[in-house]
C-alpha cells in the first residue's frame, strides 16, 4: 500500500464465522441430500425386490383364468396410486407352455429358465430399458416378475426431495437467525475493546472491569498481566533515565569548570592539574556511554546469542583488568569458588562484574580487600557475590542510596542481571565483610 493511501477497512469477525458457519451448513445439506437420494433408490429396490416375490408366490398357488378368459392387456394402474405402486409385469408357464403373459414378455426374457433374480436390458414401447425379474419355479407351474428399473431412481429423488425439502426452505430463514446470533454472541467482545479504548496507558488506569465470560476473562486477565509488566518497566527506564543523566552530569559539569580553569589559568600549576582533571572526566563519560552502547547492542535485533560462560574463569579474568586499571595498580581481588556454568552473553557478563569489582575498588580506600566468591546455593541456585571490607563511602554513591537509586554502575549491572535472567542483590555479609553485592541465577 502506497504511503497516503487510505487502508482499507477492516474485516468483521461475525460475517467470517457466518460465512464459514454457513458453508458448513450448506456442505451438511448437500450430504443429507445425498444420502438420502441413495438411501431411498436402495430402499426402494428392497421394497421393490419384496413386491416381486410377493406377487410372484401369488401366481404361482392362485388358479389362472383359461385363455379365453385372459385380458388382452393389463389395465392401467389407478392415478393416484401410480406414484409408489409400480406396473409389475408377469409370464406364467405351466409343462413348459405359456399359460398368462398379458403383455407379450415371453419372447422377448432371455432368461433362459434359471430360478432366481434377473437384472436385463430389453427393449419396452420402443425404448430399451433396465428390468429387474424375479422366477419362481412351482412344481409345474414357473412364474417371472418384473418391473423396469428405472422407478427406482425416480422414487429415490422423491424421497430426497421429500426429506431435504424443509431444510431448503429453512435455509434463508437460518441463515439470518445465524447472523443475529453471531452479531449478539459477539458482542461482549466489542465491549472489551471499547473498554480497552479508553485504557490510560501512562497511569495504568482504566482497564475493563472482570469479564462475565471465561475466555474474555483469561484476555482481560493476560492484558492486565502485561500492563502491570508494561508499567514497571517503563518506571525502571524512568529511573535508569534518571541515574544516567546524574551520572553524567558530574563529569560533564567537572569538565567544563577544569577546562574554564585551564583557559584561564594557562602554563599554572593548576592548569596542568584541570587538564589532568579533565581528561579523567571525559574518560569516566566515555565509559559510562561504551557500556550504556554495549547494553543497547545486546538489546538489538542480531544480537550475541547466549553460549555457556564458565563464572569462576571469568572473574578471574576481569579481577585482573580490573585491578591494573589503577594509578598505582591495586592488589588483584580474591576469586574463590567452583568451576559452575551459567548461559549468558559473555560482553554483558563481563561488564556487569567489572562494574561490581570497580565500584568496590573505586569507592574504599586503596588497602580494601575485595573478594568474588562463586557457589552453588544449597536450593541450586547459582550466584557470584562481590565482596568488600571497606563499605561504601563516595558522596556519589550516598547521593544515589539517598534518592533510591543505583548509580550507573549498579543501575546497568541490574539492567544486565534482568537480561541475563538473573537477578542483582545486596547481602548484609558477616564480619569482615561490609559490602557484598550478588548476581544470582535460579536453578536450573
Amino acid at each position: 500500500m502506497r504511503a497516503g493511501q487510505p487502508r482499507p477497512p477492516a474485516a468483521r469477525l461475525w460475517r467470517r464465522l457466518w460465512a464459514f458457519t454457513l458453508a458448513a451448513l450448506v456442505a451438511v445439506w448437500l450430504a443429507l441430500m445425498a444420502s438420502a437420494y441413495y438411501t431411498g433408490v436402495h430402499e426402494v429396490e428392497e421394497i421393490t425386490d419384496g413386491q416381486l416375490q410377493s406377487v410372484a408366490r401369488l401366481l404361482a398357488t392362485l388358479p389362472l383364468p383359461t385363455p379365453a378368459q385372459a385380458p388382452a392387456s393389463v389395465p392401467p394402474p389407478h392415478q393416484g396410486a401410480a406414484r409408489y405402486a409400480p406396473t409389475l409385469h408377469a409370464v406364467v408357464w405351466e409343462h413348459g407352455q405359456v399359460r398368462w403373459d398379458p403383455g407379450g414378455w415371453a419372447d422377448r426374457l432371455p432368461l433362459h429358465g434359471a430360478v432366481g433374480w434377473h437384472t436385463v436390458v430389453v427393449a419396452h414401447q420402443g425404448t430399451l430399458a433396465t428390468w429387474r425379474w424375479y422366477v419362481l419355479d412351482a412344481g409345474g407351474r414357473r412364474v417371472a416378475v418384473g418391473v423396469d428399473t428405472r422407478r427406482h431412481a425416480a422414487l429415490g429423488r422423491d424421497i430426497a426431495e421429500h426429506i431435504v425439502r424443509p431444510a431448503l426452505v429453512l435455509l434463508p430463514l437460518l441463515a439470518l437467525l445465524l447472523a443475529w446470533a453471531l452479531r449478539r454472541g459477539l458482542a461482549p467482545l466489542g465491549e472489551l475493546a471499547r473498554a480497552l479504548q479508553r485504557f490510560d496507558p501512562d497511569t495504568g488506569q482504566g482497564l475493563p472491569p472482570q469479564q462475565r465470560y471465561s475466555e474474555l476473562e483469561r484476555v482481560r486477565a493476560a492484558l492486565h498481566a502485561l500492563v502491570q509488566r508494561l508499567h514497571a518497566l517503563w518506571q525502571r527506564e524512568r529511573r535508569f533515565t534518571a541515574d544516567v543523566a546524574h551520572e553524567l552530569r558530574s563529569p560533564l559539569t567537572a569538565i567544563v569548570w577544569q577546562a574554564r580553569l585551564a583557559r584561564t589559568q594557562p602554563g599554572s600549576a593548576a592548569a596542568q592539574q584541570a587538564l589532568l582533571a579533565l581528561e579523567h572526566e571525559a574518560l569516566r563519560a566515555g565509559d559510562t556511554l561504551t557500556q550504556l552502547l554495549a547494553l543497547a547492542r545486546a538489546d538489538a535485533p542480531g544480537a550475541q546469542p547466549p553460549e555457556p560462560v564458565e563464572l569462576l574463569a571469568l572473574a578471574r579474568e576481569v579481577a585482573q583488568a580490573c585491578a591494573a586499571v589503577f594509578d598505582p595498580p591495586r592488589p588483584v581481588p580474591e576469586v574463590q569458588g567452583d568451576a559452575l556454568v551459567v548461559t549468558a552473553r559473555p560482553t554483558l557478563l563481563r561488564l556487569a562484574l567489572r562494574n561490581l569489582l570497580d565500584n568496590a575498588l573505586r569507592h574504599n580506600p586503596p588497602g580494601t580487600r575485595v573478594a568474588v566468591r562463586v557457589q552453588r546455593l544449597p536450593n541450586g541456585d547459582v550466584v557470584c557475590q562481590v565482596l568488600d571490607d571497606g563499605g561504601a563511602t563516595t558522596a556519589a554513591e550516598t547521593r544515589a542510596a539517598d534518592r533510591g537509586g543505583l548509580g550507573v554502575g549498579l543501575t546497568l549491572v541490574q539492567r544486565i542481571a534482568e537480561h541475563e535472567g538473573a537477578r542483582l542483590e545486596r547481602l548484609g555479609p558477616p564480619p569482615p565483610w561490609r559490602t557484598a553485592y550478588q548476581l544470582r541465577w535460579p536453578a536450573a
